[in-house]
């Protein structure tokens, strides 16, 4: 090819080269619960206690995660909230902008989420209020 830069040819991947990510992270994020379903975190031994709660006596915001997750898995939503609230805010929206992360990738366009200060401040804030209340004696319907 006579005159072509070879520095200026550009590769564009195919729609499932710009998949092989987000299909690689949900396999990942899909054997998870897959073993999460499998090994019940109800039965003692299965998985650590919280150093939190072993030591303390509070439930940290990722208390009963798991439980959470193996509810969900079986497709028991309202034992999933019981568990542990938080998380199945945390798995619908990582579905949310997965699918969205998706969508844009099959188009050739980049995913951008900005995690701004206010954002992240927020997120803590949540995750602080979710901790106090599910800790306070009215807050028994979050207890894990």
């Amino acid at each position: 090819m006579r005159g072509v830069n070879a520095d200026t040819r550009r590769v564009t991947p195919t729609a499932a080269g710009r998949l092989a990510v987000p299909a690689g992270i949900l396999a990942a994020v899909v054997a998870a619960f897959a073993y999460v379903g499998a090994v019940d975190p109800h039965e003692p031994g299965h998985y650590p206690v919280c150093p939190l709660l072993r030591v303390t006596g509070l439930y940290c915001p990722g208390c009963g995660g798991l439980r959470s997750a193996h509810a969900f898995v079986h497709g028991d939503l309202a034992g999933a909230l019981h568990d542990n609230a938080m998380a199945v805010v945390a798995y619908l929206g990582f579905a949310v902008l997965w699918t969205v992360w998706a969508i844009r990738a099959a188009r050739g366009r980049p995913m951008s989420v900005e995690l701004t200060p206010v954002r992240l401040w927020t997120l803590g804030a949540v995750l602080l209020a979710f901790t106090v209340v599910r800790n306070l004696p009215f807050g028994g319907l979050l207890h894990p």
